[in-house]
Protein backbone atom coordinates (compact mmCIF):
# COMPACT_ATOMS: atom_id res chain seq x y z
CA UNK A 1 0.00 0.00 0.00
CA UNK A 2 1.31 3.66 -1.17
CA UNK A 3 2.17 6.19 1.70
CA UNK A 4 -1.17 8.67 -0.33
CA UNK A 5 -3.23 5.07 0.38
CA UNK A 6 -2.24 5.15 4.02
CA UNK A 7 -2.84 8.67 4.53
CA UNK A 8 -6.34 8.31 2.52
CA UNK A 9 -7.56 5.21 5.35
CA UNK A 10 -10.34 6.24 6.82
CA UNK A 11 -9.55 4.03 9.64
CA UNK A 12 -6.46 6.17 10.71
CA UNK A 13 -3.20 4.10 9.68
CA UNK A 14 -1.88 6.65 7.68
CA UNK A 15 -0.60 9.50 8.86
CA UNK A 16 -0.70 13.24 7.62
CA UNK A 17 1.57 16.43 8.53
CA UNK A 18 0.91 18.57 11.02
CA UNK A 19 -0.37 22.01 10.30
CA UNK A 20 1.52 24.90 11.44
CA UNK A 21 0.30 28.38 12.76
CA UNK A 22 2.06 31.44 11.85
CA UNK A 23 0.74 33.52 15.21
CA UNK A 24 2.89 30.97 17.75
CA UNK A 25 4.85 28.64 16.49
CA UNK A 26 5.39 26.66 18.89
CA UNK A 27 1.21 25.19 17.45
CA UNK A 28 0.80 22.25 15.65
CA UNK A 29 -2.71 20.77 14.24
CA UNK A 30 -3.24 17.22 13.82
CA UNK A 31 -6.62 15.52 12.55
CA UNK A 32 -7.14 12.22 14.05
CA UNK A 33 -10.85 11.23 12.76
CA UNK A 34 -10.88 8.11 13.53
CA UNK A 35 -9.30 8.73 17.32
CA UNK A 36 -11.20 12.30 18.00
CA UNK A 37 -15.15 12.54 18.79
CA UNK A 38 -17.21 15.75 19.06
CA UNK A 39 -20.24 13.48 19.72
CA UNK A 40 -19.06 11.07 22.72
CA UNK A 41 -22.76 11.82 24.72
CA UNK A 42 -24.21 9.83 22.74
CA UNK A 43 -22.86 7.01 24.44
CA UNK A 44 -25.59 8.02 27.52
CA UNK A 45 -28.09 8.21 25.16
CA UNK A 46 -27.62 4.39 23.12
CA UNK A 47 -27.06 3.53 26.85
CA UNK A 48 -30.75 4.08 27.65
CA UNK A 49 -31.63 2.85 23.95
CA UNK A 50 -29.89 -0.68 25.47
CA UNK A 51 -31.39 -0.68 28.61
CA UNK A 52 -35.31 0.04 27.07
CA UNK A 53 -34.18 -1.92 23.89
CA UNK A 54 -35.61 0.37 22.00
CA UNK A 55 -33.59 -0.08 18.51
CA UNK A 56 -33.29 -3.96 18.95
CA UNK A 57 -37.13 -3.96 18.25
CA UNK A 58 -36.41 -3.18 14.36
CA UNK A 59 -34.84 -6.87 14.40
CA UNK A 60 -38.51 -8.45 14.53
CA UNK A 61 -40.61 -5.18 13.04
CA UNK A 62 -38.46 -4.72 10.36
CA UNK A 63 -37.85 -7.11 7.31
CA UNK A 64 -35.23 -7.23 5.01
CA UNK A 65 -34.81 -8.06 1.52
CA UNK A 66 -31.18 -7.17 0.90
CA UNK A 67 -29.25 -9.42 -0.15
CA UNK A 68 -24.94 -9.51 -1.08
CA UNK A 69 -22.74 -6.87 0.30
CA UNK A 70 -25.92 -4.79 1.27
CA UNK A 71 -26.12 -6.85 4.40
CA UNK A 72 -22.51 -5.98 5.89
CA UNK A 73 -24.65 -3.62 8.46
CA UNK A 74 -27.56 -5.22 9.77
CA UNK A 75 -31.22 -3.67 9.97
CA UNK A 76 -30.69 -2.68 13.60
CA UNK A 77 -27.51 -1.09 13.11
CA UNK A 78 -28.46 1.38 10.33
CA UNK A 79 -31.51 2.34 11.93
CA UNK A 80 -29.27 3.47 15.22
CA UNK A 81 -26.98 5.02 12.25
CA UNK A 82 -29.72 6.80 11.52
CA UNK A 83 -31.54 7.99 14.46
CA UNK A 84 -28.41 8.63 16.30
CA UNK A 85 -26.92 10.52 14.01
CA UNK A 86 -30.15 13.02 13.57
CA UNK A 87 -29.97 13.03 17.50
CA UNK A 88 -26.73 14.89 17.33
CA UNK A 89 -27.71 17.41 14.60
CA UNK A 90 -26.52 15.43 11.17
CA UNK A 91 -29.95 15.33 9.54
CA UNK A 92 -28.51 14.58 5.81
CA UNK A 93 -27.20 11.11 4.83
CA UNK A 94 -24.69 13.08 3.15
CA UNK A 95 -22.64 13.27 6.81
CA UNK A 96 -22.42 9.21 7.02
CA UNK A 97 -19.33 9.09 5.22
CA UNK A 98 -17.80 11.77 8.07
CA UNK A 99 -19.76 9.95 10.81
CA UNK A 100 -18.74 6.31 9.38
CA UNK A 101 -15.45 6.48 11.18
CA UNK A 102 -16.24 8.60 13.87
CA UNK A 103 -15.12 6.77 17.40
CA UNK A 104 -18.59 7.20 18.63
CA UNK A 105 -20.81 6.83 16.27
CA UNK A 106 -19.19 3.19 15.49
CA UNK A 107 -19.91 2.52 18.57
CA UNK A 108 -23.17 3.40 19.21
CA UNK A 109 -24.15 1.50 15.67
CA UNK A 110 -22.41 -1.62 17.32
CA UNK A 111 -21.29 -4.61 15.14
CA UNK A 112 -19.12 -4.61 12.15
CA UNK A 113 -18.87 -0.95 12.60
CA UNK A 114 -16.73 -1.48 16.30
CA UNK A 115 -13.81 -3.09 14.39
CA UNK A 116 -14.19 -1.88 10.69
CA UNK A 117 -16.89 1.40 10.04
CA UNK A 118 -20.49 2.17 10.08
CA UNK A 119 -22.39 2.85 6.69
CA UNK A 120 -21.03 5.11 4.48
CA UNK A 121 -23.35 7.73 2.48
CA UNK A 122 -24.77 5.37 -0.54
CA UNK A 123 -25.30 2.37 2.47
CA UNK A 124 -27.54 4.84 4.44
CA UNK A 125 -29.26 6.34 1.28
CA UNK A 126 -30.22 2.95 -0.22
CA UNK A 127 -31.44 2.09 3.62
CA UNK A 128 -33.67 4.71 4.19
CA UNK A 129 -35.32 5.12 0.56
CA UNK A 130 -35.42 1.85 -0.79
CA UNK A 131 -35.48 -0.46 2.30
CA UNK A 132 -37.53 1.49 4.88
CA UNK A 133 -39.99 2.85 2.08
CA UNK A 134 -41.19 -1.03 1.78
CA UNK A 135 -45.12 -0.67 3.15
CA UNK A 136 -44.28 -3.93 5.64
CA UNK A 137 -41.59 -1.28 6.58
CA UNK A 138 -42.84 1.69 6.60
CA UNK A 139 -45.79 0.45 8.46
CA UNK A 140 -43.74 -0.60 11.00
CA UNK A 141 -42.15 2.38 11.42
CA UNK A 142 -45.24 4.41 11.76
CA UNK A 143 -46.22 1.55 14.86
CA UNK A 144 -42.68 2.16 16.02
CA UNK A 145 -42.65 5.51 18.80
CA UNK A 146 -45.92 3.77 20.29
CA UNK A 147 -43.85 1.06 21.00
CA UNK A 148 -40.87 2.48 22.47
CA UNK A 149 -43.11 4.55 24.59
CA UNK A 150 -44.49 1.63 25.88
CA UNK A 151 -41.48 0.06 26.72
CA UNK A 152 -40.25 3.35 28.55
CA UNK A 153 -43.72 3.16 30.52
CA UNK A 154 -43.46 -1.00 31.56
CA UNK A 155 -40.77 1.27 33.72
CA UNK A 156 -42.44 4.28 34.87
CA UNK A 157 -45.99 4.05 34.56
CA UNK A 158 -48.69 6.50 33.75
CA UNK A 159 -51.04 7.62 36.13
CA UNK A 160 -53.13 9.47 33.50
CA UNK A 161 -52.67 10.20 29.88
CA UNK A 162 -53.07 13.96 28.38
CA UNK A 163 -53.48 14.22 24.35
CA UNK A 164 -52.34 17.15 22.47
CA UNK A 165 -53.31 16.95 18.66
CA UNK A 166 -51.21 19.79 16.94
CA UNK A 167 -50.37 20.13 12.93
CA UNK A 168 -47.27 21.84 11.92
CA UNK A 169 -45.25 23.11 9.19
CA UNK A 170 -42.31 21.68 7.16
CA UNK A 171 -41.32 24.27 4.03
CA UNK A 172 -39.75 23.00 1.03
CA UNK A 173 -37.70 24.54 -1.38
CA UNK A 174 -37.89 22.27 -4.54
CA UNK A 175 -40.19 19.97 -6.54
CA UNK A 176 -41.18 17.63 -3.75
CA UNK A 177 -43.81 14.90 -4.22
CA UNK A 178 -46.75 16.48 -2.17
CA UNK A 179 -45.83 19.94 -2.05
CA UNK A 180 -48.20 22.85 -2.31
CA UNK A 181 -48.27 26.26 -1.00
CA UNK A 182 -50.35 26.73 2.69
CA UNK A 183 -52.43 29.86 2.71
CA UNK A 184 -52.67 30.12 6.42
CA UNK A 185 -48.56 29.77 6.91
CA UNK A 186 -48.09 31.79 3.51
CA UNK A 187 -45.11 29.03 2.51
CA UNK A 188 -44.87 26.16 0.06
CA UNK A 189 -44.59 23.01 2.18
CA UNK A 190 -45.49 20.08 4.13
CA UNK A 191 -47.91 20.16 6.59
CA UNK A 192 -47.68 17.26 9.00
CA UNK A 193 -49.92 16.23 12.11
CA UNK A 194 -48.15 15.06 15.52
CA UNK A 195 -50.34 13.72 18.84
CA UNK A 196 -47.85 14.18 22.21
CA UNK A 197 -48.77 13.04 25.11
CA UNK A 198 -47.93 14.95 28.76
CA UNK A 199 -44.45 14.42 28.97
CA UNK A 200 -43.79 16.09 25.27
CA UNK A 201 -43.47 12.20 24.22
CA UNK A 202 -44.44 12.19 19.95
CA UNK A 203 -47.11 9.32 20.29
CA UNK A 204 -48.24 9.28 16.17
CA UNK A 205 -47.18 11.46 13.81
CA UNK A 206 -48.46 12.10 9.73
CA UNK A 207 -46.59 13.42 6.95
CA UNK A 208 -49.35 15.20 4.44
CA UNK A 209 -49.63 17.26 1.74
CA UNK A 210 -48.68 21.04 2.15
CA UNK A 211 -52.35 22.44 1.60
CA UNK A 212 -54.44 20.28 3.35
CA UNK A 213 -56.66 21.25 6.32
CA UNK A 214 -55.45 21.24 10.16
CA UNK A 215 -57.18 18.61 11.23
CA UNK A 216 -57.30 16.33 7.79
CA UNK A 217 -56.79 12.27 8.74
CA UNK A 218 -56.98 13.35 12.55
CA UNK A 219 -58.56 10.07 12.77
CA UNK A 220 -55.56 7.75 11.10
CA UNK A 221 -53.19 9.58 13.93
CA UNK A 222 -55.58 9.07 17.10
CA UNK A 223 -56.87 6.00 16.57
CA UNK A 224 -53.77 4.23 16.97
CA UNK A 225 -53.14 5.92 20.30
CA UNK A 226 -56.27 5.52 21.65
CA UNK A 227 -56.47 1.95 20.89
CA UNK A 228 -53.14 1.64 22.41
CA UNK A 229 -54.39 2.88 25.21
CA UNK A 230 -57.79 0.33 25.78
CA UNK A 231 -57.92 -1.55 28.84
CA UNK A 232 -55.66 0.78 30.82
CA UNK A 233 -57.01 2.09 33.83
CA UNK A 234 -56.08 5.43 34.04
CA UNK A 235 -58.07 8.98 33.44
CA UNK A 236 -57.51 9.80 29.64
CA UNK A 237 -57.71 13.46 27.93
CA UNK A 238 -57.54 15.47 25.05
CA UNK A 239 -56.80 19.06 23.85
CA UNK A 240 -56.89 20.19 20.41
CA UNK A 241 -57.12 24.16 19.07
CA UNK A 242 -59.99 25.31 17.36
CA UNK A 243 -59.34 23.42 14.00
CA UNK A 244 -60.49 20.25 15.27
CA UNK A 245 -63.66 21.97 16.50
CA UNK A 246 -65.71 18.29 14.73
CA UNK A 247 -68.50 16.94 15.91
CA UNK A 248 -67.09 13.31 14.75
CA UNK A 249 -63.93 14.21 17.00
CA UNK A 250 -66.24 15.12 19.92
CA UNK A 251 -68.55 11.44 19.37
CA UNK A 252 -65.00 9.63 18.73
CA UNK A 253 -63.69 10.65 22.16
CA UNK A 254 -66.86 10.47 24.32
CA UNK A 255 -67.33 6.99 23.21
CA UNK A 256 -63.64 5.62 23.56
CA UNK A 257 -64.36 7.27 27.35
CA UNK A 258 -62.33 10.56 26.92
CA UNK A 259 -62.56 13.82 28.56
CA UNK A 260 -61.88 16.57 26.38
CA UNK A 261 -61.02 20.32 26.11
CA UNK A 262 -61.57 21.87 22.55
CA UNK A 263 -61.22 25.51 21.60
CA UNK A 264 -64.41 26.65 19.96
CA UNK A 265 -64.71 29.18 17.54
CA UNK A 266 -67.04 32.46 18.06
CA UNK A 267 -69.98 32.58 16.60
CA UNK A 268 -73.09 35.10 17.09
CA UNK A 269 -75.26 32.09 18.74
CA UNK A 270 -72.34 31.67 21.58
CA UNK A 271 -72.13 35.24 21.66
CA UNK A 272 -75.45 35.66 22.75
CA UNK A 273 -75.40 33.14 25.64
CA UNK A 274 -72.55 35.66 27.49
CA UNK A 275 -73.85 38.58 26.77
CA UNK A 276 -74.43 39.75 29.90
CA UNK A 277 -70.58 39.50 30.35
CA UNK A 278 -69.67 41.48 27.17
CA UNK A 279 -70.68 44.72 28.79
CA UNK A 280 -67.81 46.62 30.25
CA UNK A 281 -67.34 46.54 34.09
CA UNK A 282 -67.99 49.97 35.72
CA UNK A 283 -66.20 52.14 37.25
CA UNK A 284 -62.11 52.88 36.76
CA UNK A 285 -60.67 50.33 34.56
CA UNK A 286 -58.17 48.30 36.29
CA UNK A 287 -54.65 47.96 35.45
CA UNK A 288 -55.16 44.02 35.78
CA UNK A 289 -57.19 42.57 33.24
CA UNK A 290 -60.43 41.93 34.66
CA UNK A 291 -61.31 38.02 33.55
CA UNK A 292 -64.75 36.30 34.07
CA UNK A 293 -65.93 32.75 33.08
CA UNK A 294 -68.70 31.08 32.10
CA UNK A 295 -70.40 27.56 31.71
CA UNK A 296 -73.33 26.90 29.50
CA UNK A 297 -74.81 24.28 27.22
CA UNK A 298 -75.05 24.94 23.55
CA UNK A 299 -75.83 22.68 20.83
CA UNK A 300 -74.91 23.51 17.28
CA UNK A 301 -77.16 22.38 14.27
CA UNK A 302 -74.44 19.61 13.48
CA UNK A 303 -74.47 18.75 16.58
CA UNK A 304 -76.34 15.13 17.85
CA UNK A 305 -76.38 16.72 21.58
CA UNK A 306 -75.44 19.62 23.60
CA UNK A 307 -72.47 20.17 24.82
CA UNK A 308 -70.84 21.85 27.60
CA UNK A 309 -68.96 25.08 26.25
CA UNK A 310 -66.98 27.25 28.71
CA UNK A 311 -66.14 30.79 27.94
CA UNK A 312 -63.12 33.17 29.45
CA UNK A 313 -63.93 36.80 28.85
CA UNK A 314 -60.84 39.34 29.30
CA UNK A 315 -61.16 43.19 29.48
CA UNK A 316 -57.83 44.56 29.41
CA UNK A 317 -57.20 48.19 30.20
CA UNK A 318 -57.22 50.48 26.78
CA UNK A 319 -58.61 48.15 24.50
CA UNK A 320 -62.53 48.89 23.91
CA UNK A 321 -63.43 45.30 23.22
CA UNK A 322 -62.97 42.57 25.45
CA UNK A 323 -60.84 39.08 24.46
CA UNK A 324 -63.25 36.26 24.30
CA UNK A 325 -62.32 32.35 24.42
CA UNK A 326 -65.00 29.29 23.68
CA UNK A 327 -63.92 26.12 24.58
CA UNK A 328 -65.95 22.70 24.08
CA UNK A 329 -65.79 19.79 26.77
CA UNK A 330 -67.17 17.06 28.37
CA UNK A 331 -65.18 18.21 32.12
CA UNK A 332 -67.07 18.55 34.57
CA UNK A 333 -64.71 20.72 36.67
CA UNK A 334 -65.88 24.74 37.21
CA UNK A 335 -65.02 26.96 34.39
CA UNK A 336 -62.18 28.86 35.32
CA UNK A 337 -60.17 24.84 35.60
CA UNK A 338 -61.29 24.11 32.30
CA UNK A 339 -59.54 27.19 31.21
CA UNK A 340 -56.31 26.05 32.94
CA UNK A 341 -56.34 23.02 31.53
CA UNK A 342 -56.75 23.48 27.95
CA UNK A 343 -54.08 26.47 28.54
CA UNK A 344 -51.61 24.22 29.23
CA UNK A 345 -51.87 22.53 25.22
CA UNK A 346 -49.55 25.39 24.73
CA UNK A 347 -46.37 23.18 25.82
CA UNK A 348 -47.72 21.07 22.33
CA UNK A 349 -46.64 24.19 20.71
CA UNK A 350 -43.51 24.26 22.80
CA UNK A 351 -42.24 20.59 21.27
CA UNK A 352 -43.15 21.01 17.99
CA UNK A 353 -40.50 23.95 18.39
CA UNK A 354 -37.89 21.69 20.02
CA UNK A 355 -38.69 18.99 17.14
CA UNK A 356 -37.59 21.79 14.11
CA UNK A 357 -34.94 23.28 16.25
CA UNK A 358 -33.30 20.09 17.85
CA UNK A 359 -33.21 17.49 15.24
CA UNK A 360 -34.61 19.40 12.69
CA UNK A 361 -37.75 17.40 11.21
CA UNK A 362 -38.59 20.23 9.13
CA UNK A 363 -35.75 18.93 6.72
CA UNK A 364 -37.19 16.93 4.48
CA UNK A 365 -35.55 17.12 1.03
CA UNK A 366 -36.16 14.18 -0.65
CA UNK A 367 -38.31 14.03 -4.37
CA UNK A 368 -40.63 11.03 -3.30
CA UNK A 369 -43.57 11.57 -0.97
CA UNK A 370 -42.84 8.23 0.42
CA UNK A 371 -39.17 9.08 1.03
CA UNK A 372 -39.79 12.13 3.35
CA UNK A 373 -42.40 10.10 5.24
CA UNK A 374 -39.59 8.02 6.31
CA UNK A 375 -37.29 10.63 7.58
CA UNK A 376 -40.31 12.05 9.41
CA UNK A 377 -40.43 8.84 11.05
CA UNK A 378 -37.03 8.72 12.10
CA UNK A 379 -36.58 12.19 13.10
CA UNK A 380 -39.79 11.55 15.65
CA UNK A 381 -38.03 8.76 16.75
CA UNK A 382 -34.92 10.58 17.20
CA UNK A 383 -36.67 13.36 19.20
CA UNK A 384 -38.45 10.95 21.14
CA UNK A 385 -34.90 9.18 22.05
CA UNK A 386 -33.97 12.28 23.60
CA UNK A 387 -36.76 13.75 25.47
CA UNK A 388 -37.16 10.01 27.09
CA UNK A 389 -33.63 11.12 28.29
CA UNK A 390 -34.66 14.17 29.38
CA UNK A 391 -37.91 13.81 31.09
CA UNK A 392 -37.18 10.46 32.77
CA UNK A 393 -33.40 10.24 33.51
CA UNK A 394 -32.07 13.49 33.72
CA UNK A 395 -31.90 14.74 37.69
CA UNK A 396 -33.84 17.42 38.52
CA UNK A 397 -31.29 20.45 38.73
CA UNK A 398 -30.64 19.87 34.82
CA UNK A 399 -34.36 18.69 33.91
CA UNK A 400 -34.95 22.31 32.62
CA UNK A 401 -32.95 21.87 29.36
CA UNK A 402 -34.10 21.67 26.49
CA UNK A 403 -33.14 18.79 23.79
CA UNK A 404 -30.85 21.57 22.19
CA UNK A 405 -29.27 22.20 25.27
CA UNK A 406 -28.58 19.04 25.74
CA UNK A 407 -27.46 18.30 22.26
CA UNK A 408 -24.96 21.02 22.60
CA UNK A 409 -23.75 20.44 26.37
CA UNK A 410 -24.53 16.70 26.67
CA UNK A 411 -24.09 14.85 23.27
CA UNK A 412 -21.42 17.29 21.79
CA UNK A 413 -18.85 16.48 24.34
CA UNK A 414 -15.13 16.09 22.53
CA UNK A 415 -13.24 12.73 23.23
CA UNK A 416 -9.96 11.01 22.92
CA UNK A 417 -10.59 7.14 21.84
CA UNK A 418 -7.63 4.80 23.51
CA UNK A 419 -8.09 1.24 22.56
CA UNK A 420 -6.28 -1.55 24.63
CA UNK A 421 -6.17 -5.38 23.60
CA UNK A 422 -9.63 -5.85 25.80
CA UNK A 423 -11.49 -2.44 26.49
CA UNK A 424 -12.13 1.06 24.66
CA UNK A 425 -11.78 4.17 27.09
CA UNK A 426 -13.05 7.44 25.84
CA UNK A 427 -11.74 10.13 27.81
CA UNK A 428 -13.94 12.94 27.90
CA UNK A 429 -13.30 16.52 28.00
CA UNK A 430 -15.23 18.08 31.34
CA UNK A 431 -16.57 21.11 30.23
CA UNK A 432 -20.09 21.37 30.36
CA UNK A 433 -21.04 18.13 31.52
CA UNK A 434 -18.61 17.41 34.52
CA UNK A 435 -18.14 13.77 35.60
CA UNK A 436 -20.26 13.89 38.12
CA UNK A 437 -23.65 14.55 36.60
CA UNK A 438 -22.26 12.21 33.28
CA UNK A 439 -21.99 9.66 36.60
CA UNK A 440 -25.58 10.56 37.78
CA UNK A 441 -27.43 10.09 34.60
CA UNK A 442 -25.87 6.70 34.08
CA UNK A 443 -26.91 5.75 37.36
CA UNK A 444 -30.86 6.90 36.74
CA UNK A 445 -30.54 4.92 33.08
CA UNK A 446 -29.52 1.97 35.06
CA UNK A 447 -32.57 1.87 37.73
CA UNK A 448 -34.52 1.92 34.83
CA UNK A 449 -33.26 -1.58 34.21
CA UNK A 450 -36.30 -3.38 36.02
CA UNK A 451 -39.76 -2.43 35.62
CA UNK A 452 -41.90 -0.22 37.34
CA UNK A 453 -38.87 1.46 38.32
CA UNK A 454 -38.89 4.29 40.75
CA UNK A 455 -38.23 7.86 39.11
CA UNK A 456 -36.43 9.64 42.04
Amino acid sequence: MSNQQKAANPTGAGKKPGLRMVFDSRLKLEFHGSKITSDAGLLAYRELDATLGLTDLGENLLSDGRTGKNTQHSMVAQMRQSIFSRLAGYEDTNDAERLAVDPTMRQVVGGRATEHTAASTSQMGRFETEVLTQPSNLKALTKMSGKWIDRLRERQPMRELILDMDSSVSETYGEQEGTAFNGHFGCTCYHPLFCFNQFGDVEQSLLRDGNVHSAKDWQAVLEPVVTRYQGRNIPRYFRADAAFANPELYEYLEAEGFEYAIRLPANDALQRDIEPLLTRPVGRPSNAPVVWYAGFLYQAKSWIQARRVVAKVEWHNGELFPRVGFIVTNLTRPAKRVVRFYNQRGTAEQWIKEGKNAVKWTRLSCHDFVDNQVRLHLFVLAYNLGNFLRQAVLPPAVRHWTLTTLREKLIKIGAKVVRHSRKIVFQMAEVAVPRELFQTILERIGRLRSPAAATG
